[in-house]
């Protein structure tokens, strides 16, 4: 053997042999057999999302980021057609707004990241970086609604919102930061206000089945588990391989919980001076997760012919007689 050989040999012998690329690319654990290794293998290795620098953050890769815009365009056709308007708020917001409704302020303040300084000017007053956006919101539409002619307001937002979720973080599922939407609207009756949240909740639901492919339930979480400040909160659930159910999206009676502290007041069609009755309701990249545990398989990545970003045609070509 020639020294030529020998060294082509030793070259040899310390590559990756073909089985050992193909577990670094596939998936090593089967489904049923290691549900949460299963799902963190497909979304890491299917690039939706990776882990970020800090402590409890992720963040959406391109593919992942494809499969929201989807989510948001689809549910962004519904909401529209019935008058609903995107708009933004700040991401900061005083602790004196949140301090105005008590009850929501006490329920997030053990979730809040808290803004103390502008550079190494401490600030006169603590800013919370957004749990969610009801006070900041409702604060501008005291200034905004006067009349009867103002309502409904039906705004919705795209943002992120965090919340110090960091100790058992899951990609997509839960952690610090997140995307979500968020609706939140005024109107003149009660009536009106729980027409409107029950009208999203079924519009959450077409989303989830018809987009996602995700069979819902739907119903009323107990007053333990409803959302802080609200009256009653409805909720979309579904169930997963594992036997656990998901939270797929809320939409909350807010009735005048939050108008009041707030001042949200119109002068009615009678003249009189009335408090709003509102709702707000959500859905999070959460959507996304569940959508990755529900279709997925052992070998990784499912999505649903509706959600894909990438679609395939497949066209057959029927040869005759040996001819195309």
């Amino acid at each position: 053997m020639s020294k030529g050989d020998a060294g082509e040999k030793k070259m040899q012998s310390s590559a990756p042999t073909k089985v050992q690329d193909r577990e670094d690319l596939g998936i090593t654990v089967r489904k049923q057999e290691d549900f949460s290794e299963w799902y963190t293998q497909v979304v890491l290795k299917a690039e939706l999302a990776d882990y970020a620098a800090g402590k409890g953050f992720i963040v959406l890769r391109p593919n992942g980021y494809d499969l929201w815009e989807q989510i948001k365009q689809y549910f962004d056709s519904i909401i529209k057609k019935t008058g609903h308007r995107n708009a933004y708020f700040p991401t900061l917001i005083p602790e004196s707004l949140l301090k105005r409704e008590s009850e929501h302020f006490a329920g997030f303040v053990p979730e809040a990241f808290w803004v103390t300084h502008a550079g190494t000017q401490e600030l006169s007053e603590r800013f919370a970086v957004r749990p969610t956006s009801e006070t900041i919101i409702h604060d501008s539409m005291s200034r905004w609604i006067r009349s009867w002619r103002d309502l409904p307001m039906l705004l919705n937002v795209w943002n992120s919102v965090l919340r110090a979720e960091i100790k058992s973080t899951k990609p997509l599922i839960r952690s610090a930061e997140f995307l979500w939407q968020e609706g939140h609207t005024a109107h003149a009756t009660e009536a009106d206000a729980e027409k409107e949240v029950m009208e999203i909740l079924l519009a959450y639901r077409e989303v989830m089945q018809d987009l996602l492919a995700i069979p819902v339930y739907i119903g009323k979480k107990t007053d333990k588990e409803k959302f802080v400040g609200a009256v009653y909160t409805t909720t979309l659930e579904a169930m997963m391989p594992d036997g656990r159910a998901v939270q797929m999206g809320t939409s909350h009676h807010l009735g005048q919980n939050f108008s009041r502290p707030f001042e949200i007041r119109f002068l009615d069609k009678d003249s009189e001076l009335r408090f709003v009755w509102q709702t707000s309701w959500g859905i999070s990249w959460r959507t996304i997760g569940a959508m990755i545990m529900q279709h997925g398989d052992d070998k990784g990545l499912v999505l649903p012919p509706k959600a894909a970003p990438i679609q395939v045609v497949i066209v057959p070509i029927i040869f005759s007689s040996g001819k195309a």
